[in-house]
């Protein structure tokens, strides 16, 4: 069964990007552009991982994330984040916040492939590293 991955991000290209890259690594992908909606969506469409863009008009990817880790439906949900910001403080800022990885913007697409494989690795395949 296809993992499922929710892509929350407000720019139409990356956010086409991101489910098309997905969905050729066969991953079933939905994209949520109004972050606003993230919440009930991430809910209703029970994601294996969540791709979440930091920069975001409404409400920031950083607040979203600590809002996800603190609802007891979504808090295990793994939570990639991807943003332009490139400093160290603000990966252990997002880190800290709950995300279980980063990426940082222009990505590298087989970086963003290998970051997704790995958060969606099963627990119980014997030939992990």
């Amino acid at each position: 069964m296809a993992k499922r991955v929710l892509v929350v991000e407000d720019n139409e290209l990356n956010l086409k990007l991101f489910c098309d890259l997905l969905r050729a690594h066969d991953y079933l992908a939905e994209g949520v552009r109004d972050e606003r909606e993230a919440l009930t969506r991430a809910r209703d469409f029970g994601p294996d991982l969540i791709v979440m863009d930091i920069q975001l008009p409404h409400i920031s990817g950083f607040e979203l994330i600590v809002q996800m880790k603190a609802d007891d439906a979504l808090k295990a949900i793994p939570i990639m984040a991807v943003t332009a910001y490139a400093g160290r403080e603000d990966e252990e800022r997002i880190r800290a916040a709950g995300a279980d990885a980063y990426v940082s913007k222009p990505i590298s697409l087989a970086r963003f492939v290998d970051a997704v494989s790995s958060l969606l690795l099963e627990p119980d395949v014997g030939n992990q590293t």
